[in-house]
């Protein structure tokens, strides 16, 4: 597989927005390569996939349940007592409750068919927050709707839209509904209760709750020409086929990611697979920020080293391309060159090329950063200024 270029500079661009089924979920210090309409090589140390949390119907058969032969009810029941359908602040049923109106079901239908995702209010001008492969599905000739939680129906259009992020924001003509809040994903630790809601398998107003499991998973959902790249918040929270683009919430019931993926057994597809208690969502840090681009301008800016990176060498860490360091960049200034490893990044170790580009869209551009470079027999510290694209 020939070199491929990291985005960044004119020319470099190159990676995009997740497709409908994406591949193998490697080790966990590993980032998550994927495939989503053709099989790709993957690693065999845990034999995951993922698959995007867009689905395009479901059918629910209700069965019928019967009483054992020989038992037999009394002739008189005791009436249930009045009760109270109250619930405490900090209860998942309150954090339901408040935040079910801001979170709506987006049809769409194109040319292939439809499908369903999930999205929530961020403002009172009638934007809404999604998963890019969410309205992507649209193409340019499909319609994108906005159910509310009433069950009204509204049109939507397409603010802005990045793959590299795997957002979108969508507006519709109304001013009258509820935003939810964003929370701090930089505060979120390994074992934060968490709400998910969304509508799964088309079936809105679904809540559903877990922990956070883990943090700064490097996720890539997509194939070579449609990838995202997500520093993503793992979590059991169940998640499922129509979740993409719902709200992850804290405790306080303010919004820490957006969900956007999910591992599925190997063998299963998107059509069969469903929760496995292994979900992944963009960090709110993230979200929010790149939802202000997009309603600003349209688009969102991308942090990047602007160098080229080998996209085939399978070593450990990141290693340069020959060549792959423009004269006069930033890259080269710093004092990077070809063939140098990138083997740690902020302190964090760097595991492949994926892994080095997460890190990197993670941060901010105009943020100095330090990487730790292999160059023969010789470890370097190097330090550097991000560059901006914008996707």
């Amino acid at each position: 597989m020939p070199p491929a270029p990291y985005p960044g500079l004119p020319g470099q661009e190159g990676f995009a927005a997740p497709g409908a089924a994406y591949g193998p979920l490697p080790a966990p210090t590993r980032p998550v390569p994927t495939t989503s309409r053709k099989p790709r090589r993957g690693l065999a140390i845990v034999a995951l996939a993922l698959v995007s949390a867009l689905i395009g119907g479901v059918v629910v058969a209700f069965g019928t349940h019967y009483l054992d032969g020989g038992v037999s009810l009394g002739a008189a029941l005791p009436a249930p007592g009045p009760g109270s359908t109250a619930r405490p602040d900090g209860s998942i049923a309150k954090i339901a409750a408040n935040a079910l109106p801001s979170v709506v079901t987006i049809k769409i239908k194109a040319a292939g068919g439809t499908g369903t995702g999930s999205g929530f209010v961020i403002d009172k001008q009638g934007h809404i927050l999604t998963n890019n492969h969410v309205v992507d599905a649209a193409g340019g000739s499909g319609t994108i709707t906005v159910e509310l939680n009433n069950g009204t129906d509204l049109p939507a259009q397409v603010v802005g839209k990045d793959a590299s992020y795997d957002l979108a924001v969508l507006k519709v003509n109304t001013t009258d509904l509820p935003p939810l809040e964003f929370g701090r994903s930089a505060d979120v630790v390994v074992g934060d209760g968490v709400i998910a809601v969304g509508a799964p398998l088309g079936l809105d107003a679904t809540v559903t709750s877990g922990i956070v499991s883990a943090l700064n998973r490097p996720v890539t959902p997509g194939d070579g020409g449609d990838t995202s790249y997500i520093n993503a918040i793992q979590t059991d929270a169940a998640i499922n086929p129509g979740n993409s683009g719902g709200p992850l919430l804290d405790m306080n019931g303010r919004v820490i990611g957006v969900n956007s993926a999910i591992a599925r057994v190997p063998g299963s597809s998107a059509d069969t697979g469903g929760n496995i208690g292994v979900g992944f969502s963009i960090p709110s840090d993230q979200a929010a920020k790149t939802a202000q681009q997009l309603i600003t301008t349209g688009k969102a800016d991308h942090p990047v080293l602007g160098v080229n990176v080998d996209q085939g060498y399978d070593g450990n860490g990141a290693k340069i391309a020959q060549g792959g360091v423009p004269s006069g960049s930033p890259a080269a200034t710093a004092g990077l060159q070809g063939d140098d490893i990138v083997v740690g990044f902020e302190g964090r170790k760097v595991t492949d090329a994926n892994a080095l580009i997460v890190a990197v869209r993670a941060k901010n551009v105009g943020d100095t950063v330090k990487l730790t470079v292999l160059r023969g027999n010789q470890t370097l510290d190097v330090t550097m200024t991000l560059q901006g694209a914008t996707g």
